[in-house]
């Protein structure tokens, strides 16, 4: 099974993160460095006080059990602790209760062309998402437009859309034959253009942006920037193969890239954050790598699927910090998330008993382990199946429920998490 492609140009994987935000910045902001480094000055035009179609403040009880319909013109959905936050055609964004699944706000299109990723901080209380050559956000609180930003860097889609204290990092696609692309910051508050560089990047190779830095690959080496200024600050030494960066916590790892057309991949690798020197790190299966998400203590769950041969695949569970392969989990499906110590995924489509279900695994202690830490899974829903093409939304706290968004059916349904 192939997870589905929500992000019109983007790769996968991406990862998710999600629902998170790590660390906020103040929105009234004012040490920070604003480094225009080449082309003209962009504008932002802050909105924050324009109207929107919100029908009732963002608010709402706990999380409850609930189905819901999303029409054809909703992209991807993201959850926060608070509410559930979908990408509307060109740019536009809907929040949902949390309590009832219903529409509580909407934020009308804020432009024309293919739709790219949404990130949604709940630091910041803002949701950022793209539509052709346009940037925009939305205010979580209010339910308004905050800002939109006009994106004149020659790129028509940014593929790649990453949020680390208080400022959301933009990845460009590059124009035909360019070697080199944008990457782009903003803050998140006010949409303020705090930087733009040329870069020598593959969007294709994702990016990660945490602890200050924010690093992109261009497959012969990665490069660390100073999130502040966009100034390189570290690259890896000659010889650290890098096709796909991973990040979660404070943990940085390369993978072969999982659209590569060969059948033999580059090692998994563990990069030190501050030097990108390589470090110790466990030997892995060999096969193709697909997606991984890290955890905040060290453990990398990576989908690894066979190149010859696609289809069944397995999430293999990786200790960082004592370098070793802890357990594997064979499964169809790439899509996956973590909330608190635990792997959530769906149970093989080919396992008759249990499919269309929705599985969670203690990270530490595996699929087969027992007692309080034995995995747990949901009734069978049938948004679960896989014809759905089903991922997950994991609100950001300590979530007692997730949301299982089907592509198929296009529903929306909040479960007790297992």
């Amino acid at each position: 099974m192939r997870r589905i492609r929500w992000v019109g140009a983007a790769l996968l994987g991406l990862v998710l993160a999600g629902c998170s935000g790590a660390g906020g910045t103040p929105s009234g902001e004012t040490s920070r460095t604003t480094v225009s480094v080449s082309g003209t000055p962009r504008t932002t035009v802050p909105v924050s006080g324009a109207p929107s179609a919100s029908r009732s403040p963002v608010t709402g009880s706990d999380w409850h059990t609930w189905t819901a319909s999303y029409p054809a013109t909703d992209g991807r959905c993201e959850a926060t602790a608070h509410q559930v936050v979908c990408r509307t055609g060109s740019g536009g964004f809907v929040g949902r209760s949390r309590s009832t699944g219903e529409v509580t706000w909407s934020v009308p299109p804020a432009g024309r062309g293919k739709d790219a990723e949404l990130v949604v901080d709940s630091a910041t209380e803002r949701a950022v998402t793209s539509s052709g050559e346009t940037l925009s956000a939305a205010n979580l609180r209010t339910g308004k437009a905050a800002w939109t930003h006009r994106l004149t860097y020659g790129s028509t889609v940014p593929v790649v859309l990453k949020v680390a204290d208080g400022t959301v990092f933009v990845l460009e696609t590059p124009t035909a034959g360019a070697k080199n692309i944008t990457l782009a910051a903003f803050r998140m508050s006010d949409g303020e253009a705090l930087w733009h560089r040329s870069v020598a990047a593959d969007a294709y190779g994702d990016m990660a942006a945490f602890g200050g830095r924010v690093y992109t690959t261009d497959y012969t080496k990665v490069t660390a920037r100073d999130a502040r200024t966009g100034a390189t600050v570290a690259t890896t030494p000659q010889g650290v193969e890098c096709s796909y960066l991973i990040s979660g916590g404070k943990y940085l790892v390369c993978t072969g890239s999982p659209i590569s057309a060969g059948d033999t991949f580059p090692p998994l690798q563990r990069l030190d954050p501050d030097t990108l020197r390589p470090l110790k790190t466990a030997e892995d299966t060999g096969d193709k790598p697909e997606r991984g998400v890290i955890s905040s203590d060290g453990v990398l769950v990576l989908y690894e699927d066979s190149a010859e041969d696609p289809g069944g695949g397995a999430w293999n569970a990786y200790d960082l910090v004592h370098p070793k392969r802890l357990w594997s989990y064979d499964t169809t499906t790439e899509e996956a998330e973590l909330a608190g110590d635990r792997f959530v995924t769906f149970t093989p489509v080919n396992d008759a008993p249990v499919r269309g279900r929705v599985i969670t695994i203690d990270l530490h202690a595996g699929p087969k382990a027992k007692g309080a830490a034995a995995p747990r899974m949901s009734a069978p829903y049938s948004q679960s199946r896989y014809g759905e093409y089903p991922r997950l939304l994991v609100p950001g706290g300590d979530p007692d429920h997730l949301v299982v968004q089907a592509a198929t059916h296009r529903s929306l349904r909040s479960i007790t998490l297992p």
